[in-house]
C-alpha cells in the first residue's frame, strides 16, 4: 500500500525503509509522517476513514468562527473575548486576599481546638461546622469525631484526656498541624463556592447610581 501511494505520488515526502527481522523473517519497515500515515491507514482501513469523516462533518457543525472578513462580526468577536478576559481578572483579584490569607496564616506548627481555628479561619462555629459536615461532626462542646476518610486520623487530629472542674473525664480534641491545614483547604473550597456579596455601602452606592441614570 505505501509503494502504491508513493508511485502514484499521493505522499508528501519520500518514503524512508528499513529492513527487521522478527520470529525469523525479514520484514519492511515504513518511516512515514503523520500526514502519509493518516492516507495510509485511510486506505486500508475503510472503518478509520468512516469515523474520521463523522469526526470531521460533527467539529464543523460545532464550531462558532466568527467571520473575521466581517468588521462587525470581527468587532463583536474581540469584545466578547475582551469581556471574558476582564471577568477572569476581576475573579482573580477578588480571592487573591483569600488566597493570601490562607498562605499566610495557615502555617502552623502546634495543634489547635476546634474554636481556636474557627477563630483565626475568621469562620462563624454554627457556618463552619455545617459546611465541613461531609468530612466532620461537630458537638455543641466543639468536640470533633472524623468519620471514615482516606486521610489517617491520627495525622489530622490529636485526642487528649482531661479532667474537668466537675471531675469528670473527657477527651479533647485537637487539630494537629496537617489536620489545620486539611480543614482550611475544605473552607476555602467552601468559600469559593458561595456567591459573591457587595458591602452594604457598595450596594447603595450602585442604587444611587442607578437612580442617577434613570433621572437623566
Amino acid at each position: 500500500m505505501v509503494t502504491s501511494l508513493e508511485t502514484a505520488q499521493r505522499l508528501s515526502q519520500p518514503v524512508t525503509a528499513s529492513l527487521y527481522e522478527r520470529e525469523g523473517e525479514t520484514r519492511q519497515e515504513f518511516l512515514l509522517n503523520k500526514r502519509d500515515s493518516l492516507l495510509t491507514v485511510s486506505r486500508i482501513s475503510p472503518g478509520f476513514t468512516a469515523a474520521m469523516l463523522d469526526r470531521w462533518q460533527e467539529r464543523e457543525r460545532n464550531a462558532n468562527i466568527p467571520d473575521f472578513t466581517n468588521p462587525a462580526a470581527a468587532a463583536r468577536a474581540w469584545a466578547e473575548q475582551y469581556e471574558k478576559c476582564h471577568r477572569a481578572e476581576e475573579q482573580l483579584a477578588l480571592w487573591a486576599p483569600k488566597a493570601a490569607f490562607f498562605d499566610q496564616f495557615v502555617r502552623v506548627k502546634e495543634s489547635m481546638g476546634f474554636r481556636q481555628l474557627c477563630k483565626m479561619l475568621k469562620a462563624k462555629e454554627p457556618q463552619f461546622a455545617s459546611s465541613c459536615w461531609s468530612a466532620i461532626s461537630c458537638s455543641a462542646s466543639a468536640a470533633i469525631w472524623f468519620r471514615r476518610s482516606t486521610i489517617s486520623t491520627r495525622a489530622i487530629l490529636r485526642c487528649t484526656a482531661e479532667w474537668a472542674k466537675t471531675n469528670t473525664p473527657g477527651l479533647q480534641a485537637r487539630f494537629t498541624a496537617r489536620g489545620v491545614k486539611w480543614v482550611a483547604d475544605l473552607w476555602s473550597r467552601h468559600l469559593s463556592t458561595l456567591a459573591i456579596e457587595l458591602p452594604r455601602e457598595e450596594r447603595s452606592e450602585g442604587k444611587c447610581r442607578s437612580r442617577a441614570g434613570c433621572n437623566l
